[in-house]
């Protein structure tokens, strides 16, 4: 018998959904069967093993439980529009209401006190008294399940909130002779709720269940995207009476219109893992793995339980495929529905999207089954690997419903890619909210410190990771404000038991400690973890499994290994340009690193005076996007590995760039010249310089590294303005003190020298001459001072470490942010750098028209855009992939203002229109024909080969 025919007149015309649009309703008992309904399909269908193993755990029946927990949740999740305080807002739905007896306070005296009330709250109250008076639960057992309730619209209740509410009970059951209709009304629906879920008989045993915070956050989330389909009108028609189909039968119809793709399934790889590489990678005939990549499936394998590797090991050895390997081993032990490769910028992940594709294309999987997949940055929209699957398959209309509104989105079908397993960038997982629910991700690092932010729905991103395998390459490349949130967001990842992957070849020992005791919820300074900060060991591979002592393993060196020779370089452009002159005497090929973009264009500058302009390229991150991405692929065809490069290596070439040659482009080159940066850094540089094996020209067949940005004249070298600024002057100086012997001759050996000089830099013990110890102590003071005002700054907005079982959710979101996502205001939630203002640099003619620059690849140049009405498709995203990072000094305080209002002057409003979702709030920067223009009083210049520049007026 449907819920509708046995309840009460009263319960059934308490509404939950109406349209204004249409008048249409949607009854609360209808809501809270769909949502139910729903729920159990998800966890059937949908949710990993994983996160169900979790929830069960702690069930005294496990899984079965576990599921009439989360169905019954989200069931009840709504109770709290059974209340005056929601009730009154239609008056047509408050008027069928008061007419069956409910009664409630004048609209003007609800209007004023409803925010005391929202639903969620309500619903919570609701449902502990419901506990509490109908099954004798007491008050803190019942409150870490209702917080689900309370917490259902993305932040749980405070204290203060809950308390306020408790001492306005008419907001809840009315007052006067209504009062008791109303809590027999209440009360009939969260019966006939529990009923449906199947847990009036589970009650009793569940007063003893103490929920830990992991396992109260998974369960709120579930209820949110269980709450999120149930109001998608289109899949779930409004009705305001028992429909001609049943509650099954309605949810299935739905659930096969969503067409949702479930989890990964991940069989166990082969065991042997010469197998595995040989069936996953592009392995040369005949090959193995290298011992770092046998090691860390073996391991992956062996270890007690699933949990956290640090795999430490030199540029080149593949680190990558180990991951992926570890990644399937771990998959298949845990029950992980997906990955998430979590990378330190938009640019290496990029290159990892497509190499993460690769991977799944040669995973097996059962017949049919689809896997969502997602770039996750802010720009992954001009991404073409991520626009091939989201524009491949035909496609219908499908409404979605996020929290801030209804969106229309379509739904794919049809075929993808010619693989084991269909891959499908879903658009219901598309929203901004939703994103990281897909199965795969790569993207930015700062999607993962996101989950340590107190944001709105923040218990989605936390459900996002812990259905995965959590891969973090490139860990060294964090500052000591992005670690605070690490190393939060590990921890959480231990309390959900999420196998974890770190990936370095440069990390100090100090910090492989604190990741692996964060991991473990243990302290650093406890034996175990202690010693993991006195390993020298390299390559390295340390363990963590839950409720384990931590292990490491030293696998054998790979028996590749070269020399670097390293020189001292005076910082003097005649310097550098004579020297350059002689070395490149046979021709080569030279990378010249410099740590400030400035710095680029006045090498560039110079050399292209003795070089000529065509024998010096720029590469820097202040290029349009669609010029920078033009610019990478040209780099990797003539400098890249030998079956990447697709056009001839050049007989002599020099290469000027920033920071982004250190880690996103699989380069080679014959000579290096680096500005001096933390050893780390330089060390990765380093892995720039005859990264593959070819003929080198005579005088550069010995691998030589020129380190300059310093004056190396003085007592203690003094590192160049900009280098401090960016890396901070301890560090500098303690890069510096760690390379004497090698500046002063002794041979740079790779990779055993590599671990050796991170520690010394990194470590706590003196370094350099004696008298550099003053200079040293110095800089030392203002380092720890800067690390301590970034921890508080870290702290003030970073959520909490998971709390003892049955303690409820309540507050753990207190003092947020609000909303937070990949935008510009969003990162700098969780990077301590500064944000320049980005904006779309465009082309305007003498007429005044305004075009996309003209050079622009893939048919995207010179493309009109009209002001006057919103641009056509093709030119608008042609436009965006145009976004381009002004320099800093325009960002400063004193400025900023001055340069985001004439920006603003500047915005045709036919680009503001919901039309225009490429150009729409973006600013815009036209550039003359000959590329200049003006800003707060700042000649600017933009050109395809040198980027933006200020110039001076002079």
């Amino acid at each position: 018998m449907e819920p509708a025919q046995v309840m009460s007149e009263a319960a059934r015309t308490v509404w939950a959904k109406h349209d204004k649009d249409d008048d249409g309703w949607l009854p609360l008992w209808q809501h809270m069967a769909d949502s139910g309904a729903v729920a159990g399909l998800l966890w059937d269908n949908w949710l990993p093993a994983q996160v169900r193993r979790l929830v069960a755990d702690v069930m005294p029946q496990g899984e079965s439980d576990a599921r009439r927990l989360a169905v019954w949740l989200a069931r009840v999740h709504d109770i709290g529009k059974a209340t005056p305080a929601f009730a009154y807002q239609v008056e047509a739905l408050a008027e069928r209401m008061r007419t069956a007896g409910l009664a409630m306070p004048p609209a003007h005296v609800l209007q004023a006190d409803r925010k005391l009330a929202p639903h969620g709250l309500a619903g919570q109250l609701l449902l502990q008294q419901w506990l509490e008076q109908r099954h004798s639960w007491r008050r803190p057992a019942g409150a870490q399940f209702a917080v689900v309730v309370g917490g259902h619209h993305g932040v749980p209740p405070e204290d203060p909130q809950i308390t306020a509410l408790r001492r306005r009970p008419e907001l809840l059951h009315g007052s006067g002779p209504a009062e008791a209709l109303w809590q027999s009304v209440q009360a009939e629906l969260l019966e006939l709720c529990a009923q449906q879920a199947g847990v009036v008989e589970r009650l009793a045993d569940w007063r003893q269940v103490q929920l830990p915070q992991a396992v109260q956050v998974l369960l709120s989330a579930l209820v949110i995207v269980a709450d999120w389909i149930a109001s998608n009108r289109t899949l779930f028609p409004y009705v305001s009476a028992a429909g001609e189909t049943g509650e099954a039968e309605r949810a299935q119809a739905a659930w096969d219109q969503l067409d949702l793709p479930g989890p990964w399934q991940p069989a166990a790889p082969p065991s042997d893992t010469t197998e595995l590489f040989a069936a996953r990678f592009d392995l040369p005939e005949g090959a193995k793995p290298r011992p770092v990549q046998e090691a860390a499936a073996r391991i992956a394998r062996t270890m007690a339980a699933p949990g956290l590797l640090i795999v430490e090991a030199p540029m080149g050895e593949g680190k990558t495929e180990a991951a992926l390997a570890a990644t399937e081993v771990l998959a298949a032990r845990s029950g992980a529905g997906g990955v998430f490769f979590a990378l330190p910028t938009m640019a290496t992940s990029n290159a990892m999207f497509p190499r993460l594709l690769d991977w799944l294309d040669r995973v097996p999987a059962p017949a049919g089954q689809q896997l969502s997949v997602l770039l996750a940055h802010s720009k992954a929209a001009l991404n073409r690997d991520f626009n091939q699957l989201r524009t491949a398959r035909g496609r219908s209309r499908l409404v979605s419903v996020e929290m801030d509104g209804a969106e229309e989105l379509p739904r794919p079908g049809g075929e993808l890619r010619s693989a084991p397993a269909e891959l499908v960038a879903h658009q219901w997982l598309s929203g901004r909210k939703k994103g990281m629910l897909s199965s795969f991700v790569a993207g930015t690092i700062d999607q993962l410190l996101f989950a340590g932010l107190k944001s709105r729905h923040l218990a989605l991103r936390h459900l996002a990771l812990a259905g995965k395998v959590v891969v973090i390459d490139e860990a060294h490349a964090y500052d000591a404000f992005m670690n605070c949130y690490l190393d939060r967001v590990l921890e959480w990842l231990g309390a959900y038991r999420v196998p974890v992957v770190v990936l370095s070849a440069t990390l100090p020992a100090g910090r492989r400690a604190e990741l692996a005791a964060a991991y473990a919820g243990a302290s650093v300074q406890e034996q175990a973890y202690a010693a993991l900060a006195t390993t020298e060991a390299y390559p390295l591979i340390t363990a963590v499994a839950p409720g384990h002592a931590p292990v490491q393993d030293q696998p054998a060196a790979s028996g590749r290994a070269s020399e670097v020779q390293v020189e001292a370089l005076s910082d003097d452009l005649d310097v550098l340009t004579n020297r350059l002159a002689s070395e490149l005497v046979d021709g080569g090929c030279v990378l010249v690193v410099r740590n400030t973009v400035n710095r680029v264009l006045e090498t560039a500058e110079a050399l292209r005076k003795r070089f000529g302009a065509t024998a010096v390229t720029v590469a820097h991150a202040r290029f349009v996007d669609a010029d920078r991405a033009v610019k990478d692929e040209d780099l990797l065809a003539r400098f890249g590995p030998m079956k990447a490069c697709l056009a001839a290596r050049p007989h002599r070439h020099i290469v000027v760039a920033s920071q982004v040659a250190e880690q996103s482009l699989d380069v080679d080159f014959d000579l290096l010249v680096t500005d001096l940066a933390p050893i780390d850094l330089l060390l990765q540089r380093t892995g720039r310089l005859h990264r593959h094996s070819r003929v080198r020209p005579n005088r550069l067949r010995v691998a030589r590294c020129l380190v300059t940005g310093a004056d190396w004249q003085v007592p203690v070298p003094v590192p160049v303005s900009g280098s401090r600024t960016v890396y901070g002057l301890y560090a500098l100086l303690r890069s510096a003190a760690v390379l004497q012997p090698h500046l002063s001759g002794r041979g740079l050996r790779l990779p055993q020298d590599i671990s050796p000089l991170v520690q010394q830099a990194y470590g706590a013990g003196a370094v350099g001459p004696v008298h550099w110890t003053e200079a040293l102590d110095e800089a030392r003071v203002r380092h720890e001072k800067e690390l301590a005002d970034k921890e508080q700054r870290a702290g003030v907005f970073r959520i909490a470490a998971a709390a003892r079982a049955g303690r409820p959710l309540t507050g753990w979101l207190s003092a947020g942010v609000g909303d937070a996502d990949d935008t510009r205001a969003g990162r700098a939630q969780v990077r301590d750098s500064q944000e320049s203002v980005e904006v779309i640099a465009v082309q305007q003619l003498p007429d005044g028209s305004l075009q996309t620059f003209p050079w622009l690849a893939e048919e995207r140049g010179g493309l009109p855009l009209p002001q006057d009405a919103v641009p056509p498709g093709k030119a608008a995203r042609a436009a965006a992939a145009s976004a381009l990072r002004l320099p800093l000094q325009l960002s400063q305080p004193r400025i900023i203002a001055q340069v985001i209002a004439e920006l603003e002057r500047f915005c045709p409003p036919a680009w503001q229109s919901k039309e225009s979702h490429w150009l729409a709030g973006e600013l815009i920067l036209p550039f003359d024909a000959d590329g200049r223009t003006r800003l707060a009083g700042v000649l600017l210049t933009y050109s395809r080969d040198d980027g933006l520049e200020v110039q001076s007026d002079s």
